[in-house]
């Protein structure tokens, strides 16, 4: 609990807000040991340790007992409910019901899925009150409620250097459960332990065939559906660059793409049926290890197609259909093991003519990270394709150290808004680690609380700045008691637009470090800019000092955002120092003072990089991920 908070005000902080709630009167004392009534078909492993945990820490126990025990305090009922009835099958299996009276609570539900959900709204109505501890009051109400998409989903990307350790995924995946979401993708490219394959993970820390299977139990034990994601074209340079795999590229002497400093083999080559042949391994090696009958191939970003060996074909037939093909070949491939394809739009859409001939019951992700993505024009497109389709905004937390607040906000408000319109089947918040995954896992949660929030109830996106993200934030993500954190996170990723200019997908000062050939080009950023950034980073987070998390999580988090809070301080001091050079990489020739000082400050914070990563995380890709910044203190040194 964070702080105390009112009975007039708890039912506004419930995540997600409910549908419809009407306050009742009175309150319920609970007894010092709750009785739960639970049905046999009930299937809520990760809902009820979150309540028992929740009456513990308040003092109270929980005793489950049967469906005809005359003396339970909770009451739970798998039954039809009336207000679901017009909604379709995928909404209404997940609609609940519950009533709190001063005798006790009744939750109902059509199945065990919505069940769940009423025993995680009972829990938040716990985790919210203000009652001193053993004597426990919930404010009496009477609760409908039903999701607006019927999937409802986060995307972690463990392929940009970072692979969080199970411990990490569990945590998470509780939480987001807590939040009702019910799908959770891990993005690989080369972070599975695919047997024969180790020259390409070894330093990696992939997950393991067994890792994966725990957590796929542990995911579907809260009803979180665990989808297998490998990218299957371009993005596959971690693969490409080894032997044997380049002659499987399209450029095997290199491509230059954003995601590496070198020229290197980037993606698959369309044409050459080995390709294909090599991805079947891929697939039979990892998808027998999740319970999920969707799967996610990727085939985004398909940058160098026809630049090398497909360059024939490719001019003879259009990229576009070089595209379709391969995409066609793989979809073949996934539903001959029984899955369904899920794959990125982006290449699709830009080429309208052949969205007719994608397979139809291939499921299409719209993603689009600025506020500005036309969302609404391309799944007109996929709906006029006759094609399902999820609408896929994003954290914001990539490329920027500390995120970008607004961006993140309307972006993912306005994917909500045009995904319900166009009646979109899935609504995907994803998460990025490009170059390096610098970012902290406490930067991303603001991205994730207001997805789970707008993924279940829309209206949240219509107004979305008058929402208290701040408060949320605090309440059912850092525990902060001094209500102190989730403003800190929410400023901090507001540095972004003080610097003088905006960029897309990233934030100016994160190319101070790791991209200062574009920190003043275009013209915008200087040196009065980066000042002023620096003194409202120092505004931002003046109070972090004053946070009292109740929580490990909390803890940590106040350590993440101080991090956070010093990289961005540092990108400020650092572009403020390129300001005064003819050329931005020409460090050496800074004050040696100047280049002392900053040295040391980036000494500090490459240490704390390492500890913070091990804190969640494997140790493969660590090195990898504080390259970028060692590189800045080489070449200040």
């Amino acid at each position: 609990m964070a702080g105390h908070v009112s009975a007039a005000s708890t039912l506004s902080l419930l995540l997600p807000r409910p549908r419809r709630v009407q306050r009742l009167e009175g309150t319920w004392s609970l007894p010092p040991t709750l009785r739960l009534a639970c049905p046999d078909e009930l299937n809520a492993t990760g809902a009820l340790e979150r309540l028992e945990q929740a009456l513990g820490a308040r003092g109270h126990g929980l005793a489950r007992t049967t469906e005809l025990d005359p003396a339970a305090h909770v009451r739970m009922r798998v039954e039809p409910l009336g207000f679901s009835a017009a909604l379709p099958e995928s909404l209404a299996k997940q609609a609940y019901a519950a009533i709190i009276t001063d005798g006790g609570a009744t939750l109902s539900a059509s199945s065990a899925v919505g069940l769940a959900y009423a025993l995680s709204t009972l829990t938040q109505l716990i985790e919210l009150s203000s009652s001193s501890p053993g004597a426990l009051e919930l404010p009496c109400v009477s609760i409908e409620d039903s999701p607006d998409f019927p999937v409802r989903g986060v995307m972690l990307d463990i392929s940009r250097d970072k692979v969080p350790t199970l411990a990490t995924l569990q945590m998470l995946v509780d939480r987001l459960a807590h939040w009702k979401v019910n799908q959770v993708e891990l993005y690989m490219e080369h972070t599975f332990a695919y047997a024969g394959h180790d020259v390409v993970w070894r330093h990696a820390s992939p997950l393991t065939p067994q890792e994966v299977r725990s957590f796929d139990a542990y995911c579907a034990a809260r009803h979180v559906d665990l989808v297998p994601n490998q990218n299957s074209f371009g993005h596959m340079h971690r693969w490409l660059v080894h032997e044997p795999y380049r002659k499987l590229a399209e450029c095997p002497d290199g491509f230059e793409h954003p995601w590496s400093g070198n020229r290197e083999p980037y993606g698959l080559c369309a044409t050459d049926p080995a390709s294909l042949g090599f991805l079947e391994g891929l697939y039979d090696q990892l998808l027998p290890n999740f319970r999920s009958r969707l799967f996610n191939v990727g085939l985004d970003e398909p940058l160098d197609l026809g630049c090398g060996r497909s360059k024939a074909a490719c001019d003879a037939r259009g990229a576009g259909r070089l595209y379709l093909d391969f995409l066609k070949a793989v979809h073949a491939r996934v539903k001959s093991r029984r899955r369904t394809m899920a794959f990125w739009a982006d290449t699709i859409t830009s080429s309208p003519e052949l969205m007719a001939e994608v397979p139809k019951d291939a499921i299409a992700l719209e993603w689009g990270y600025e506020a500005s993505h036309p969302f609404a024009e391309h799944l007109a497109l996929l709906r006029g394709a006759g094609l399902a389709y999820y609408v896929c905004p994003g954290t914001s937390s990539w490329n920027s150290f500390a995120g970008r607040t607004h961006n993140a906000i309307e972006n993912i408000a306005k994917a909500a808004r045009e995904g319900k319109a166009a009646d979109a089947t899935g609504f995907l918040i994803t998460d990025w680690g490009d170059h390096g995954h610098l970012q902290p896992l406490s930067v991303s949660y603001l991205g994730f609380l207001l997805g789970a929030g707008v993924g279940w109830n829309v209206s949240d996106a219509e107004r979305p700045f008058e929402l208290d993200l701040p408060r949320l934030l605090d309440v059912h993500a850092f525990s902060d008691s001094a209500s102190v954190l989730g403003r800190v996170a929410y400023d901090l990723g507001d540095a972004y637009r003080h610097a003088g200019s905006l960029r897309t997908n990233a934030s100016v000062l994160f190319f101070s470090l790791l991209k200062p050939e574009r920190l003043f080009s275009p013209p915008g950023v200087t040196r009065e800019t980066l000042e002023q950034t620096l003194a409202y980073v120092e505004r931002a987070s003046y109070a972090l000092s004053r946070a009292r998390p109740l929580t490990a999580e909390g803890v940590l988090a106040v350590d993440e955002l101080g991090y956070a809070r010093d990289l961005l301080s540092f990108a400020c001091r650092l572009g403020m120092a390129r300001s005064s050079l003819a050329d931005p990489n020409a460090l050496a020739r800074l004050p040696g003072a100047e280049r002392a000082e900053l040295s040391s400050t980036l000494r500090g914070i490459v240490a704390r990089h390492g500890a913070l990563w091990a804190a969640r995380n494997s140790p493969g890709g660590q090195l990898d991920s504080a390259r970028r910044l060692t590189r800045v203190l080489e070449a200040l040194t």
